[in-house]
């Protein structure tokens, strides 16, 4: 089996378990189909690309698995001129798919070598529209604005207040908050003038997010 045919079989694979969720937003999975998964993850596990299992990248950080990754950008409900901050950067699929579909993207990590290789990827793919940055997402970001959508892929043990108030009015921020010592729940946050609105989601795999700059990786 050629490359080409294992990335066509995964995705509709990954479109079936999709839509037996209720996921059938044409233009997000037409975002997804455009943006090969197996250039993003490590090559050893290439034949897992589109499955939903959780892989490792490097410094020590993961990559959800694809039907975890889609689900989100779901929940986000996407739309062409968003400007999107994203927390999180890791393999640089999520903020890819994003710049498919909105009309920029800021992505941000800790870690220098995993944004290089983001970098390098969407660079590949020619999206200009996505940026990524080395920065510390525990403080939060200033100087950028408001944004229409923030996705928040490191947990907090509350929602960050600092990026809420980055929200435009009507704009939405999903984030990993820890429940308890073993449970992470997705929440989402819609402002409605001063004030927001917050939908539990479902659980989640993600670990607590790590302050200050990575020195070496």
């Amino acid at each position: 089996m050629t490359a080409r045919v294992a990335e066509r079989e995964g995705f509709a694979a990954l479109v079936l378990r999709l839509r037996a969720e209720g996921i059938s937003d044409i233009d997000l999975l037409t975002a997804v189909e455009q943006t090969p998964r197996s250039q993003f993850v490590p090559p050893e596990f290439a034949g897992s690309a589109y499955s939903s299992r959780t892989l490792p990248i490097p410094c020590g950080s993961f990559m959800e698995g694809a039907d975890m990754a889609v689900r989100l950008l779901d929940r986000l409900k996407l739309k062409p001129g968003h400007r999107v901050l994203e927390v999180g950067t890791g393999s640089g699929f999520t903020a890819a798919v994003m710049g498919r579909i909105v009309e920029r993207v800021l992505s941000i990590d800790r870690y220098k070598t995993l944004v290089n290789d983001a970098q390098q990827r969407l660079d590949a793919l020619s999206l200009r529209n996505v940026i990524v940055r080395q920065a510390d997402g525990s403080v939060g970001l200033q100087g950028e604005g408001t944004f229409d959508r923030i996705l928040v892929t490191t947990a907090f043990p509350a929602m960050p207040r600092f990026y809420v108030e980055q929200l435009v009015s009507g704009g939405s921020m999903i984030a990993p908050l820890i429940a308890s010592e073993d449970s992470c729940r997705m929440v989402r946050l819609t402002r409605v003038g001063s004030r927001f609105e917050r939908d539990d989601l479902f659980e989640v795999p993600y670990m607590p997010i790590v302050p200050k700059l990575a020195s070496i990786l």
